[in-house]
C-alpha cells in the first residue's frame, strides 16, 4: 500500500517547507533534488536535525530519473512536483536547459506516474507567468503601485494563456500535460498557477524570489536594483498558507482532478516592490537603498490571482496577511544569519 509524500525539487524552498510539514505528522518522506540550487544542502541538513527519522534522500535529475526514482513513485501516495529552473532571466539566457528542466523534467514524472501501478496523486507548481504579459487588460497608476482598472478579484483562470517568455513556455507545457494526462491518462493531478510565495528558507536572489531578497539585502544594509518603477504589483502568500492549498486539494481529489488554480495572495495580500521598502523601513527599521534600470523582458507590470475557484472549490483562503508574513521572514532570516552568510558566499 502506498505510504509515502515523494518531493522532486525536495530541498528547495517550497519543498523543505512541505517535507517539513509531512515530517511532523509521522509520515515516510522522500526527497528527490540534484542539489544544484544554493542553499538545499543547508535545507537537508536542517530538515535532519529537526529527527526527520522518516527522512529518504535520493540525489538525482528529473531529466534522466532511474530506477529509484520509479521504485519510490510505487510506493508514493503522494507525488508534489517542485524540480524546476525557476528564473525568467535565466530562461532568457539558456532555453535549451528550462526546457530540459520544466518541460521535459515534468513529462518524465508524468510518465513514472503512468507507468506505475500505485498511480499516486500528483500536485504541480506552476506559475502565474503561463499568462504572459497580459497587455490587453487595462491596468491604472495610483501613486506607488498598479492596478486593474477592471478586475477587481484578479486574473480569474479564464483569461487565456500567452506563455511570452521561455520560462512561461516551458512551466506552461507542463502545466498543460499535467492536465491533460488527467485528462487521458486518469491521473489524479492538481495544477497550482502560483503567485510570489515567500516564507522561512527561501534564500532569495535578484531574479527569483524577490520578497526574500529584498528582506535580506535590507537585513545586511545591501542596496537593490529596481528593474522598472518599483510599482510592479504582486498577490504575495505565506509557505504555510500554500502548504494549506495543497492539503486541501488532496482532501478533495476525486473532485478536483485534472483542474487548474490560481493561488496567492489574492487582492487583500497585494504589495508593489516600492510598498515593500516602505514596509521594511517602517516596520523593521530596516532601509533598503536602491536604484532603478531598465524593465525585464516577459515582466508583468501586475499581477494579482483571482482566487475566487480556489476559495470556492478547495475551501481554502490565504491567512498570513503580508505584514505578519514579511515580520516571520525577517525574523527567520535575523535567526540564522550564519546559515544565510554561507548560502550566499
Amino acid at each position: 500500500m502506498p505510504d509515502s509524500i515523494l518531493i522532486t525539487g525536495g530541498a528547495g524552498f517550497i519543498g523543505v517547507n512541505v517535507a517539513a510539514h509531512y515530517l511532523a505528522a509521522g509520515q515516510r518522506v522522500v526527497i528527490f533534488d540534484n542539489f544544484s540550487r544554493a542553499g538545499t544542502e543547508q535545507n537537508l541538513a536542517w530538515l535532519r536535525a529537526e529527527g526527520g527519522k522518516e527522512l529518504i534522500v535520493l540525489r538525482g535529475d528529473v531529466r534522466s530519473p532511474d530506477a529509484r526514482f520509479q521504485e519510490e513513485v510505487e510506493r508514493a501516495r503522494v507525488l508534489f512536483h517542485f524540480a524546476a529552473q525557476v528564473a525568467v532571466t535565466t530562461s532568457v539566457t539558456d532555453p535549451a536547459t528550462d526546457f530540459a528542466i520544466n518541460a521535459l523534467g515534468t513529462f518524465n514524472v508524468l510518465e513514472a506516474v503512468r507507468r506505475s501501478t500505485s498511480r499516486p496523486i500528483v500536485l504541480y507548481s506552476s506559475t502565474n507567468k503561463v499568462y504572459g504579459k497580459l497587455a490587453a487588460i487595462p491596468v491604472t497608476e495610483l501613486g506607488s503601485r498598479y492596478a486593474y482598472t477592471a478586475l477587481p478579484h484578479g486574473v480569474p483562470e479564464s483569461v487565456p494563456l500567452d506563455f511570452y517568455s521561455p520560462y512561461g513556455c516551458s512551466k506552461g507545457s507542463g502545466d498543460q500535460y499535467v492536465i491533460d494526462y488527467a485528462r487521458i491518462f486518469g491521473l489524479r493531478t492538481v495544477v497550482f498557477r502560483q503567485s510570489c510565495i515567500y516564507g522561512p528558507h527561501q534564500f532569495g536572489l535578484e531574479d527569483q524570489g524577490w520578497v526574500a531578497w529584498f528582506t535580506i539585502r535590507a537585513l545586511q544594509g545591501q542596496p537593490v536594483v529596481i528593474y522598472g518603477d518599483g510599482k510592479q504589483v504582486r498577490d504575495i502568500l505565506f509557505i504555510d498558507d500554500l502548504v494549506g492549498a495543497y492539503e486541501a486539494a488532496i482532501s478533495r481529489i476525486d473532485q478536483v482532478s485534472g483542474r487548474a488554480y490560481n493561488i496567492g495572495g489574492g487582492p487583500a495580500f497585494t504589495l508593489s516592490l516600492l510598498e515593500l521598502i516602505d514596509l521594511l523601513g517602517r516596520e523593521h527599521a530596516k532601509e533598503l537603498p536602491h536604484s532603478f534600470g531598465a524593465w525585464r523582458p516577459g515582466d508583468q507590470r501586475i499581477f494579482v490571482s483571482d482566487i475566487q475557484k480556489a476559495k470556492a472549490e478547495l475551501g481554502w483562503e490565504p491567512r498570513v496577511g503580508p505584514e505578519a508574513g514579511v515580520g516571520l521572514l525577517a525574523d527567520w532570516l535575523t535567526r540564522n544569519q550564519a546559515l544565510l552568510a554561507s548560502v550566499l558566499a
